[in-house]
């Protein structure tokens, strides 16, 4: 029994849905250079349409469960956004000025721009 883990914390039904489409998609994808060799050794044997049919279906196969875990990725993103359990801050343009940068440079030749120079297009 694990006792350290709030109930809040353990992932529901939508979440175990996305991590198990995922790994599948990360199988099918894994799969895809075995289904090349298991063609190539096909047609070699005189199969050709059925080894290019192979490699091509798990090619089409990976494919559609990765574009499917992304769909779903997001899907459940945006839903932990708009439920408020996820705690997102959007960023103004102020932020992202004042970078960490190293005060003595070890290059000769740097030259700094203002802000100013390189944000205005002409």
């Amino acid at each position: 029994m694990i006792t350290g883990w709030p109930a809040e914390r353990m992932p529901g039904r939508s979440a175990k849905a996305v991590i198990a489409v995922t790994l599948l998609a990360l199988l099918l994808v894994a799969a895809v250079p075995v289904a090349l060799l298991a063609a190539v050794v096909m047609m070699l044997l005189g199969h050709v349409v059925g080894g290019l049919a192979l490699f091509g279906g798990s090619v089409l196969a990976a494919a559609a469960v990765v574009a499917l875990a992304g769909v779903s990725g997001m899907r459940h993103m945006r839903k932990l956004i708009s439920a408020g359990s996820l705690r997102v801050v959007r960023l103004g343009g102020s932020e992202y000025t004042h970078a960490a940068e190293p005060e003595d440079s070890l290059y000769t030749n740097l030259v700094q721009l203002d802000r100013s120079e390189y944000t205005e297009l002409h």
